[in-house]
């Protein structure tokens, strides 16, 4: 099992923030193993617990394909469960209000390997950790961008 977590603050509020992480096709904008993340379904209705996406991710030179599912929404808590034959994934996003238009960010990923995959988890966890420093390069640009739009 591979488990990273990051905490770092954005110019964005709490509410915006979280409208946007709860919407995963954004993910393309911030996680940079992303190389496509659509919405299953009406990609033009509300974005509720239940909604899913189809993300390929490339990691290592390798493509995979995972199917996400917005697990959990709350005004300062986002919760995206992934999975596919080999991995399932958990992004686990708190967002808290700061002063101003600045929330703090923190951000839980976990992937549990399954069958001989499992044995990559040493290797993983150093490109995860890497990965890890880059979602935080690349989330808070995102949310950035979000917050600016805004205001």
């Amino acid at each position: 099992m591979v488990h990273i977590v990051r905490e770092f603050e954005v110019s964005c509020a709490q509410d915006a923030a979280v409208a946007y992480l709860a919407d995963f096709a954004h993910a393309v904008e911030w996680d940079p193993g992303t190389v496509s993340c659509v919405r299953n379904g009406d990609a033009s209705g509300p974005v509720l617990p239940g909604a899913t996406w189809t993300n390929t991710s490339k990691v290592l030179g390798r493509e995979t394909q995972l199917q996400y599912e917005l697990v959990t929404l709350e005004p300062d808590h986002v919760v995206l469960q992934g999975s596919n034959d080999t991995a399932d994934s958990t992004d686990d996003i708190h967002v808290t209000a700061l002063d101003g238009d600045r929330s703090t960010i923190r951000y839980a990923a976990t992937i549990t390997f399954k069958g001989v995959a499992r044995f990559a988890d040493p290797l993983m966890q150093l490109v995860f950790k890497k990965v890890a420093d880059d979602t935080v390069r690349d989330m808070t640009a995102a949310l950035t961008r979000v917050g600016t739009q805004r205001g």
